[in-house]
């Protein structure tokens, strides 16, 4: 009996898929639940696996795009797994051992070990390890047995330097056209602007050097910048809901939540998984979240489902030593926050000049939304939450005058 292995809807808006990958070749027999081949689509990489156990055979090969539900294999269940034999040599035994062993050859990246008079020698005699016996230690009768017996010269080749002028041409994948076409339509559909700020992190590395120990003992994971930044954005979005909305046709739509995507960099691109109601979760809450978003992208175990929506995007481009840049937006979303490096830089403080660890932070906006008074005032509110976190709890006003009831 066979069973036909069809590509699954990743989702509503996607019609075709790309194989990306066979796992198992063609022919081979699959067990049950395990994962035959990959696909990608505008969206997502998805890992289909067998239903049953069976051999494979493959009707559509790798690199080729197809549409939604088409047959791209069979398994036939009726075959049996193949039963797994020893070796006909390896059950006999011999009845004499040989009188001569055999020389065990070097692996094909194994180091060649030369003892030092052997190496000695052979500097005298100006000759290399490619004209003595092979074996995996050269000693000193082998360089003399080589000398008597000398090889034939031979060119090598490969000690010869090659220059390539190769090109590789390599279609590309749906995500990363999909990626392209947003893209490109972000910069001619929007009024894109960027606005600058730096933030001291002095009290963001103090806060992770007296309680970094003690927070990783309780919750099992470190304290990272990304899980503060998200949750200063939460506050500042309430503040500020202008950056929390996008247009939809004619329409402003505003969001009284925080869906807050996170991009990451993913093996088959730039993905970006979405930390649902954010304004919600603690900030030991939202790390966890972070982690486990992030290692199913690199994963390429993302779902859709897991992606869909967002009200705001953060990225942060210091995890590859970025000093400063312009992110690009995730339409529909009128805003994104950029994240950079931290460099230990010279600044003013109560008229003296120190030395703090800065980050440049940049906000992208589309102007058509957002006006400049918003954006600004944003970004000086995460700016001002992060270099005081404990801001955050009071939802950005000063815990001193809440408790002086000012």
């Amino acid at each position: 009996m066979q069973i036909e292995i069809k590509v699954p809807s990743p989702g509503e808006s996607i019609t075709e898929v790309m194989l990306a990958n066979w796992l198992v070749e063609d022919g081979s027999f699959v067990e049950k639940d395990s994962e035959i081949v990959e696909i990608d689509s505008d969206k997502a990489t998805l890992t289909l696996s067998a239903e049953e156990s069976g051999v494979l055979k493959i009707l559509v090969q790798a690199g080729e795009t197809v549409p939604v539900k088409t047959v791209i294999g069979t398994l036939e269940v009726s075959a049996e797994a193949p039963k797994k034999t020893v070796p006909a040599e390896a059950s006999k035994k011999e009845e004499k051992p040989s009188k001569k062993p055999e020389i065990p050859q070097p692996a094909e990246k194994q180091e060649i070990k030369i003892s030092p008079l052997a190496k000695k020698l052979m500097q005298e005699k100006n000759i290399g390890p490619d004209e003595v016996v092979e074996r995996l230690r050269i000693r000193r009768d082998d360089v003399v047995e080589a000398l008597e017996n000398p090889a034939p010269a031979r060119t090598d080749d490969s000690a010869k330097k090659e220059i390539s002028r190769q090109a590789e041409h390599k279609k590309l994948s749906p995500l990363r056209q999909k990626l392209s076409e947003r893209l490109v339509a972000v910069k001619n559909e929007t009024a894109m602007l960027t606005t600058f700020n730096e933030i001291n992190m002095s009290a963001v590395l103090d806060l992770k050097k007296r309680y970094g120990t003690e927070f990783k003992e309780k919750y099992g994971i470190g304290i990272g910048f990304m899980s503060l930044f998200t949750k200063a954005v939460t506050v500042a979005l309430k503040l500020f809901p202008q950056v929390n909305a996008q247009l939809s046709g004619d329409e402003l739509l505003s969001f009284d939540y925080c869906d807050i995507g996170i991009a990451v960099s993913a093996p088959k691109g730039l993905v970006v998984p979405v930390i649902r109601n954010a304004e919600t979760l603690s900030i030991p809450e939202i790390e966890i979240k972070i982690k486990e978003l992030s290692a199913k992208a690199r994963e390429n175990r993302i779902t859709i489902e897991e992606m869909n929506g967002g009200t705001f995007t953060i990225t942060n481009g210091g995890v590859f030593g970025s000093l400063m840049s312009t992110p690009i937006l995730n339409p529909p979303q009128s805003a994104i926050l950029g994240m950079h490096n931290i460099v230990e830089r010279p600044i003013a403080r109560n008229g003296q000049v120190v030395i703090a660890p800065m980050m440049y932070v940049a906000l992208s906006y589309d102007h058509r939304v957002i006006d400049g008074r918003e954006s600004v005032g944003f970004l000086v509110k995460v700016k001002e939450l992060i270099e005081d976190p404990a801001k955050i709890l009071f939802a950005g006003e000063d815990g001193n005058k809440l408790l002086l009831g000012i």
